[in-house]
């Protein structure tokens, strides 16, 4: 079969186009009871496209799309690289303040609304005064009022050409659009396929949100890329998965908390897993735990693949092999294509490979930068291309990369980035509080789970569970914190510096 490679190809759209032709009727996209075949998908896809111009959206111009996984939203991302626009993708169980931050600050032309599948999306499409309009060919959608905004430059150079943005906040708390290329992804879509082994035969579970750099270029086009149908998911239903994995699934990837979900549904519901047609299975967006590797496996009879990934890398960087599966929780090697060395923290000399320091990687993932923020584009990726993923790693003596820590503050909550700063800055503005500190700490299922430590203003006494209900309507429930305790101060060093590592002695 021919093997559509990414440099053929100068739009994500291609690749589609190409089985449309290849494959047109075999099935690409299911969602529920309905279905896709190739040719349909590029079908929808053209008619998308058609639709975005009548509605004033211009080569270069953000679309924002706030959603959770339906055919509709996967039509209009493709769509809208066909027209050289940029699909600013995010999650619409976002709070009300994180999405009007990224509407803002990505400067979108149009904002449309997955209100079909997203009770959370309707809601902000009610608040933005969006109407309900029925793209025909594709489903029905919300569009909010056009923009006067100012289009970026057009390239035709796939490498050079925004696909998509993805917001991740960053450890300064104020979030930052990453903009990856048509090229990035096609990069990472042919090439994590290939390591997974996916052929044209294999059914997809496409659970991960495509709002996710994870679902988007991995699961989702890295099984488009090859003729596979993917089966998308809005929310995880572990009674669901169950069914599909006991039916049809052959490949099955998500974060380590769905895993732990399903086996916990198992043990509920005193059923037995079964997975007849599964051939791979992996977890990612978090760090992956031993005992929930070996749990997994056993249930469901297949090796538990481990990688490791960021948004900035399109996103990954290393994984382990399909065909070579590890019995420990390494990263595996780097994919084909990504170099990387270890550096000093502190000198940011080059240190060997098997000694631990910062991760710098370099490849053809490698993000276009920060969305209007070169400051901070310049911070992690040097004058050679090198980027800094700000964790602590080091390699074995069979290539396979561990992480060992991270020098940024960030928790990974549920497959999630969650910067301290951004809950603290929300924490902070609670009229009682004084200062606060968030920390992570570790859970049996490979979680996080956020930790909040508050010092209070004198004479003042709130319950914890309100400073808690105060952080949960200004965040996304992700981001809400576990568990709060009020100090009579925060722990501190000479300079005032917070010391959170004594925080969780």
């Amino acid at each position: 079969m021919n093997n559509f490679r990414s440099r053929d190809r100068a739009r994500i759209a291609d690749l589609v186009r190409h089985w449309a032709v290849e494959a047109p009727e075999a099935n690409a996209l299911i969602e529920g009871s309905e279905s896709w075949t190739f040719a349909q998908f590029d079908d929808a896809i053209d008619a998308a496209a058609d639709w975005l111009r009548a509605v004033g959206v211009r080569g270069g111009d953000r679309l924002m799309l706030v959603n959770e996984n339906c055919r509709a939203v996967v039509a209009l991302i493709l769509a809208a690289g066909r027209i050289d626009a940029w699909a600013v993708i995010v999650n619409a169980r976002l709070s009300d303040r994180e999405i009007d931050t990224m509407r803002d600050h990505s400067g979108a032309r149009r904002v449309i609304y997955a209100t079909t599948v997203s009770r959370d999306a309707a809601a902000h499409a009610v608040r933005h005064g969006a109407e309900d309009v029925d793209i025909p060919g594709v489903g029905t959608v919300a569009l909010g009022p056009l923009a006067e905004v100012d289009p970026e430059p057009v390239f035709e150079d796939g490498a050079k050409q925004p696909a998509a943005m993805i917001y991740t906040t960053g450890t300064t708390g104020t979030p930052k659009g990453v903009m990856l290329s048509h090229a990035n992804i096609l990069y990472i879509a042919d090439t994590t396929g290939a390591l997974r082994g996916v052929t044209a035969t294999d059914h997809a579970l496409g659970v991960l949100p495509v709002s996710h750099i994870f679902g988007l270029s991995s699961v989702l086009l890295g099984s488009l890329a090859v003729g596979a149908c993917v089966e998308l998911m809005s929310k995880f239903d572990p009674a669901f998965v169950d069914e599909a994995l006991r039916t049809r699934l052959t490949m099955f990837q998500g974060v380590p908390a769905m895993h732990a979900r399903l086996l916990e549904y198992a043990e509920e519901q005193g059923v037995t897993l079964s997975a007849p047609h599964l051939r791979y299975t992996s977890a990612g967006g978090s760090p992956l735990d031993p005992d929930l590797k070996r749990r997994a496996e056993a249930a469901l009879s297949s090796p538990l693949h481990n990688g490791l990934g960021m948004t900035e890398a399109a996103p990954t960087i290393a994984v382990t092999r399909a065909a070579n599966p590890l019995n420990d929780i390494s990263c595996g090697p780097l994919i084909p294509g990504t170099e990387a060395r270890i550096v000093d923290p502190a000198t940011k000399e080059r240190l060997a490979d098997t000694d631990t320091g910062e991760l710098w990687i370099r490849g053809p993932g490698i993000m276009l930068g920060y969305y209007r923020d070169e400051a901070a584009t310049r911070t992690v990726i040097d004058e050679e291309g090198w980027l800094n993923t700000g964790d602590l790693a080091h390699f074995d003596g069979n290539g396979s990369l561990w992480v060992d820590g991270r020098s940024k503050e960030l928790i990974i909550r549920s497959g999630f980035n969650v910067y301290p700063p951004e809950v603290e800055a929300v924490i902070n503005a609670h009229p009682d509080v004084v200062q606060s500190a968030v920390v992570g700490r570790s859970v049996e299922d490979g979680n996080e789970e956020i930790l909040a430590f508050v010092e209070i203003q004198p004479g003042s006494s709130p319950a914890p569970a309100d400073i808690i209900a105060f952080a949960a309507e200004r965040l996304a429930p992700y981001k809400k914190p576990s568990e709060l305790t009020i100090l009579d101060r925060l722990p501190a060093g000479p300079t005032g510096k917070l010391l959170k590592h004594k925080l969780l002695k």
